[in-house]
């Protein structure tokens, strides 16, 4: 009941004019966003995160939500509409979603999206009220063991998940590491790997890096894919769904929602991952298995649903621990030391205003991206029209703005340019992004925690295994590290029994 009472106190934080206010144009932003090629909820964020200086933190904070959980369905439209998702956790949308369009279904996948989203989004609100509370006062028991090991475990959680190749996520999370090692040593304050520059006795900002690997990055691999797309429009009378699309989706849509929240609260693995476990799971208790990848809309429903849910749990971790469990809420955890806010523990206690009115926020942010989006999806899919040609040098121009106006500064544009370019490498590669991402900003808690830890206990490594909460945290860390191995080492060995044996005889 207290946590109700807590809510209740959120919303008439949340419900203010000027809250509602920002919660509107945050929505309606990563509505917009979400839908441009080139660039997602977390570039978004970032490129906009400059914008709040000077906002109130509550307000500032609703804004950046809207826009995170905002462009989950904005990146819908481009998937369904012309087969290119606006960002990574509509991939799999844009396999069946595209289909149904063109079969003429594009209204169906874009309303049991919007209807997916939605029901994901408030089931996941409420969630969040009851378990980030609980999440909150255990991680009171941690001290700076269990942090060091909890952000690693955020850091390796990203090669142990999803799809991606273990080896290419660790070394991208030992990139962002690298990267974190420049500036002002935390514990002596001597200078480090700045090779006399003054401009890097601050380190490499997280802001500038962001628009560079996911806004500037984006855009260019989005460059190289304009032969081809066509613009499928959509009307109003298109939207409705019919009696079997509803019954194959509903279910779809549930599972979503649970497979989303689950893989939301983990940190490190975000949407993409979610939507991409709830689509296999739906695959796997799909009665017609071979419908998916032709334009089967249980698929489409089970993505939508995962991803939203799946932004809208990573907040637990972000909020109840300061760990951020997605790219785009490593930008709204960068958001609240921006302004002065100590993410952790004691966040919910120390400013409850901010906290229970972003999870009011939620609710209504999700009933108005309904509204929005089902009967203004045609109007939103018009902005599809314009060339991506003309669109790009928009984007590089707001992103080089975004990473000037952070300093006032020509060091953070370069610093935006060159990982622009590192991002598209690694796109190139197929070496994931989002760990350079979480590395980078858990690296100053990984690090102080580490040497906290180490001081405290004069060297001895026995430290992490002395207290039950880190001696699990450990186990899990060294599974994490191991699991991928094990996996693919079963994968070579499925594959030499599959593949025939060919010798030679002398």
């Amino acid at each position: 009941m207290e946590s109700l009472d807590l809510l209740w106190q959120g919303f008439s934080v949340a419900t203010t004019p000027r809250n509602l206010g920002f919660l509107i144009i945050g929505v309606v932003l990563g509505q917009i966003i979400g839908a441009l090629p080139g660039i997602g909820p977390a570039a978004g964020m970032a490129l906009l995160l400059p914008f709040t200086y000077g906002m109130e933190p509550v307000s500032g904070v609703i804004m950046l939500a809207g826009i995170m959980y905002g462009g989950m369905y904005g990146g819908t439209l481009t998937s369904v509409l012309v087969n290119v998702p606006g960002e990574s956790s509509s991939l799999l949308t844009a396999i069946d979603g595209h289909q149904l369009a063109r079969k003429g279904r594009a209204g169906a996948a874009l309303s049991v999206a919007a209807l997916g989203s939605f029901f994901a989004g408030i089931v996941s609100a409420v969630a969040l009220v009851f378990i980030a509370p609980a999440l909150s006062a255990f991680a009171l028991k941690f001290s700076s063991p269990e942090y060091f090991l909890l952000a690693a475990l955020g850091i390796t959680a990203t090669a142990s998940l999803g799809g991606v190749s273990p080896v290419k996520a660790l070394l991208a999370a030992t990139l962002g590491l690298m990267i974190s090692q420049v500036g002002v040593d935390p514990i002596v304050g001597l200078p480090r790997l700045t090779f006399g520059q003054p401009s890097l006795l601050e380190g490499v900002e997280f802001l500038p890096v962001a628009i560079g690997i996911f806004g500037i990055a984006e855009v260019l691999s989005s460059l190289e894919r304009l032969d081809g797309m066509q613009t499928i429009r959509t009307r109003l009378r298109d939207m409705w769904l019919t009696g079997q699309e509803w019954a194959d989706s509903r279910l779809a849509i549930l599972r979503g929602t649970v497979v989303g929240f689950v893989v939301g609260t983990m940190p490190g693995a975000g949407p993409t991952i979610a939507s991409m476990m709830a689509y296999v799971v739906e695959r796997k208790l799909s009665r017609k298995p071979e419908r998916f990848g032709h334009g089967a809309i249980d698929g489409v429903a089970a993505s939508e649903a995962a991803n939203n849910a799946a932004a809208q749990g990573a907040l637990a971790p972000m909020l109840a621990l300061g760990i951020p469990g997605s790219s785009s809420t490593a930008v709204l955890l960068a958001a609240l030391i921006l302004f002065g806010i100590r993410p952790g523990p004691g966040l919910m206690t120390e400013q409850p205003d901010l906290v229970w009115g972003l999870m009011a926020s939620l609710f209504i942010g999700n009933l108005v991206l309904l509204v929005i989006n089902l009967p203004l999806a045609p109007v939103f899919a018009s902005l599809l029209r314009v060339p991506y040609g003309y669109l790009a040098p928009g984007i590089l121009a707001i992103s080089l703005l975004g990473a000037w106006s952070s300093t006032q500064s020509m060091f953070p544009v370069v610093i935006a340019l060159l990982f622009g370019i590192v991002g598209w490498l690694m796109m190139k590669l197929d070496i994931p992004r989002a760990p350079l991402v979480l590395a980078l900003v858990l690296a100053p808690l990984l690090e102080t925690s580490l040497r906290q830890s180490l001081l405290l206990s004069l060297g001895s490594p026995m430290i992490f295994v002395e207290r039950p909460i880190s001696a699990i945290l450990l186990a899990l860390f060294i599974a994490s590290l191991v699991w991928p191995l094990i996996v693919a080492l079963r994968r070579r060995r499925a594959a030499s029994l599959m593949t025939p044996s060919t010798g030679t005889h002398r």
